[in-house]
């Protein structure tokens, strides 16, 4: 068996083994056991009780976080040239059409997000391939294609909108903020995410649906918060 680090004693040390935490205790630990010399994100996993295989049981949204995440997010516009003056003014970092769709075709993906519109998407289609395994391609569902003006929607990525989806094993992951958030902060936008979640519930979905909540950073150990305290503050 492997020693443990000095950092990680420390960590072993703090965590209470099976203990679900309040959503205050739960930032505060997850700030006490980040050792990383940068800003580490703040993560946060949701096991949700549905099954995903099943159209009626597939959880996926969006949600503003009042605090933002803390990253500074690159946006492409894919839209008409009338969009464009209006599309750099909201802070889009490239504004275009046809000579980013050929650099994508080419392989560049160096950007977080893509907003476009319908009368777009047919031009868009085929650049699935490229964009599909990386997450980048636009959907109606999660507001980046878009029938109103492209720049509302470019302003709510650049302040902290984010789309989220359950995945083949039944938990939505997210980077929801930074640990240099104040825990009041880190708490909030926790709160706002688990919230969009629990709205998105699916009719289908029997039992427990909340099953289990764990808050981290990029390289610390998973705590585990109380989802029942976040359920009673939903109500």
């Amino acid at each position: 068996m492997s020693k443990l680090t000095k950092n990680q004693k420390l960590v072993a040390g703090k965590i209470e083994a099976g203990k679900a935490y309040s959503l205050a205790e739960a930032c505060a630990l997850v700030k006490e056991i980040t050792t990383t010399k940068f800003d580490a994100s703040l993560d946060i996993d949701v096991r949700l009780g549905v099954d995903p295989r099943k159209a009626n049981q597939m959880v996926r949204g969006v949600v503003a976080l009042p605090h933002g995440t803390g990253k500074s997010v690159r946006v492409l516009c894919l839209c008409t040239p009338d969009q464009e003056a209006a599309a750099k003014e909201a802070g889009a970092d490239y504004v275009g059409l046809d000579e980013y769709i050929d650099k994508i075709k080419g392989g560049w993906t160096d950007i977080d997000v893509i907003i476009t519109m319908p009368a777009i998407m047919g031009k868009i289609g085929a650049l699935g391939r490229v964009l599909g395994p990386r997450g980048l391609m636009p959907n109606p569902k999660s507001g980046t294609v878009t029938n109103d003006i492209v720049a509302k929607a470019i302003r709510e990525v650049k302040s902290g909108k984010i789309d989220f989806k359950v995945d083949k094993a039944g938990i939505v992951h997210a980077s929801i903020g930074k640990v240099s958030f104040d825990t009041e902060k880190m708490a909030g936008n926790a709160r706002e995410f688990v919230n969009a979640i629990i709205k998105l519930k699916p009719a289908a979905a029997k039992g427990t649906y909340i099953k289990s909540i764990y808050l981290s950073s990029t390289m610390s150990k998973g705590v585990k918060v109380d989802p029942k305290a976040i359920e009673e503050a939903a109500k």
